[in-house]
């Protein structure tokens, strides 16, 4: 991840471009829009187009589109950001090659290199949205304009953070404060995040700082939960729920794309971990981002402090 920006949100303003649209009047008479840019330009007026999966009707059934964070269309050729780690960097900000796209008036075909070929028909919802729709699916995704230069890369991390924290095989505490009370959470070494049902699983291990990641035993297996700080958009909420041996309250900050701070609420005592393992996502096998309403359907909920 590049240094943390703060520019961008998902509501905040974006590059605006020239409407794809321009009014005619002949006599007096008001004709139907008709397109002053072609669909191939109107993809390159945004260098990266944000998924936004809380406003698309999908479920997962065009991968690629559902594990994308950003695609980009440059040249015929599709990029797209699947990691939260690199993001900014990778590709230039752009992120790895995933295929090959055409279009047609309105309509986009995309042949991906893992997912195959899948037809969309291009709509302009606004100056810096589109949507796109496929007719075989039913399918509708939403997608949000920006340049690298004003993408709020923070906002990306926060928003998607129990996508984040399975980026990485474990997580291994370096660092632990020497202020806060002395607390059970102390021995834990390692964490390690699991998709599935909902943000999923989590392990934790007490074995030393520098065992490899194959040595590692895990102590302890519970499932976790992230949570929105009201009023804050760049904190989180993590609970660990350790079962019958109770939970553990933090709060989490992504200090860059290799390290996170959990601030333990309970005692005071405030940790920091760095990410060992990185697993990069090219197919669904990774993950597939969910909506928060779909997350929130699925995920087994931990009541909290």
């Amino acid at each position: 991840m590049k240094q943390l920006k703060l520019l961008f949100g998902f509501a905040l303003v974006a590059t605006v471009f020239t409407s794809c649209y321009t009014e005619v009047v002949v006599d007096d008479t008001y004709i139907d829009p008709v397109p002053s840019l072609t669909l191939y330009q109107l993809l390159n007026t945004h260098e990266l187009w944000y998924v936004d999966v809380n406003r698309s009707n999908a479920s997962g059934q065009i991968p690629f589109m559902q594990i994308a964070f950003t695609l980009s269309f440059r040249n015929g050729t599709v990029f797209a950001n699947n990691n939260l780690v690199g993001i900014g960097d990778q590709g230039y900000g752009f992120g790895i090659d995933v295929g090959y796209y055409d279009t047609f008036d309105y309509v986009l075909d995309i042949s991906h290199d893992i997912d195959g070929f899948h037809r969309f028909e291009v709509s302009q919802l606004n100056d810096h949205e589109i949507e796109l729709f496929n007719p075989d699916m039913g399918l509708r995704y939403v997608l949000v304009g920006y340049q690298r230069s004003n993408f709020d890369y923070d906002l990306l991390f926060y928003d998607n953070i129990h996508y984040f924290l399975q980026e990485y095989i474990t997580w291994e505490k370096f660092f632990t404060s020497t202020y806060g009370e002395p607390n059970e959470f102390d021995y834990e070494n390692f964490l390690q995040f699991l998709p599935g049902g909902g943000d999923g699983n989590f392990q934790s291990s007490q074995d030393l700082n520098g065992t490899p990641i194959n040595d590692i035993y895990w102590d302890y297996t519970g499932i976790y939960n992230v949570d929105d700080v009201p009023g804050n958009l760049y904190s989180k909420y993590l609970t660990l729920d350790y079962d019958y041996l109770g939970n553990e309250y933090f709060t989490v900050d992504v200090i860059n794309d290799n390290t996170i701070e959990l601030f333990h609420d309970p005692s005071g005592t405030l940790y920091r971990f760095r990410g060992k393992g990185y697993i990069q996502i090219k197919n669904s096998r990774g993950k597939l981002r969910l909506s928060k309403a779909d997350i929130a359907k699925q995920m087994k909920k931990i009541s909290v402090f």
